[in-house]
């Protein structure tokens, strides 16, 4: 196990809001935390596989601004030298009210770095 986990989940936390949250071109810059083959988006339930297919997805998303406000972020190590990251926090985007948020990543050792192996993200809507 990685014992430099807890660094490496919380770096990669600020790394991927911070492009996340800026213009169109920088948001489209996240896709190359995912692998062309390996990585799995599950986004409001719905799977998206593959590099280019996440690009497209989050491609497709309709807002112009959004913020991330991130209130908790837990990392774990994984057997086989990753982390596993669920972060949960609120989301604004537009001019819409803000939203609570969890996501999970599961960040996968490659090439002297790491790429996005696993991701979940769900909005908490209450009812």
């Amino acid at each position: 196990m990685n014992p430099d986990y807890e660094n490496i989940g919380k770096v990669f936390v600020q790394q991927y809001y911070a492009l996340f949250d800026g213009d169109a071109n920088a948001r489209a810059g996240i896709a190359n935390f995912y692998d062309d083959n390996n990585s799995l988006l599950t986004f409001e339930g719905m799977p998206f596989m593959g590099k280019t297919k996440i690009a497209e997805k989050l491609g497709q998303l309709t807002f112009q601004k959004i913020n991330h406000a991130i209130e908790t972020c837990d990392c774990q190590p994984t057997f086989d030298g990753g982390v596993v990251v669920m972060v949960m926090g609120q989301l604004k985007t537009d001019d819409d009210p803000p939203h609570r948020f969890i996501q999970t990543f599961v960040l996968k050792p490659a090439n002297n770095s790491y790429f996005v192996q696993h991701d979940l993200f769900r909005l908490c809507l209450g009812a």
